[in-house]
């Protein structure tokens, strides 16, 4: 009895030992885009390192139920960013933390160039920050972080076309709420 039990529990730890050098494998490859995803949405880098890390915590605790693992870095890339977005609404006094810094930067910089361009940037990702959930993912995907059509549609599991039509209704609103 205690062979038949040896003999089973063999293979059981292969496979769990194939899987975890996979799931490393793929995380390998996809860990600095979930970072990057987070920071789109955050940013700021330790806490979208930190929302990163709690991603790769519930990837690799839902790894073996994963069906398609071929689109792991889709599900970890959706599942970053809705865990950003969760830590987002939660730490509300971040906003405040951001116009302190702002006007503290405006104020203390010798170039007036400095502040122009700080006060650019936080009316940019204000507008960002505006604009609904499935037009914000486009844009950071495609415009700041300079992903192509093709991956993000296969990031955020779209159609090209959908891309493309949200990525141009993203770029008209951010228009209208620049003006």
């Amino acid at each position: 009895m205690n062979e038949y039990a040896e003999r089973l529990a063999g293979p059981l730890v292969t496979v769990g030992e194939e899987a975890a050098r996979e799931f490393e494998a793929r995380l390998a490859d996809s860990a600095a885009l979930a970072v990057r995803v987070a920071y789109g949405v955050l940013r700021q880098r330790q806490d979208a390192e930190d929302v990163a890390q709690e991603a790769f915590i519930r990837a690799h605790r839902s790894f073996a139920s994963l069906r398609d693992r071929e689109k792991f870095r889709a599900w970890l890339v959706r599942m970053t960013w809705r865990i950003a977005l969760d830590w987002k609404r939660g730490q509300r006094r971040r906003t405040t933390r951001e116009q302190v810094v702002a006007i503290s930067t405006a104020l203390f910089t010798d170039g007036e160039a400095e502040a122009i361009a700080t006060d650019r940037s936080a009316r940019l990702w204000a507008a960002i920050d505006a604009l609904p959930e499935k037009l914000r993912v486009v844009i950071v995907l495609a415009a700041i972080e300079g992903h192509g059509l093709k991956d993000v549609g296969a990031l955020l599991d779209l159609p090209e076309g959908t891309v493309k039509s949200r990525l141009f209704d993203a770029r008209k609103k951010l228009q209208e709420l620049l003006q």
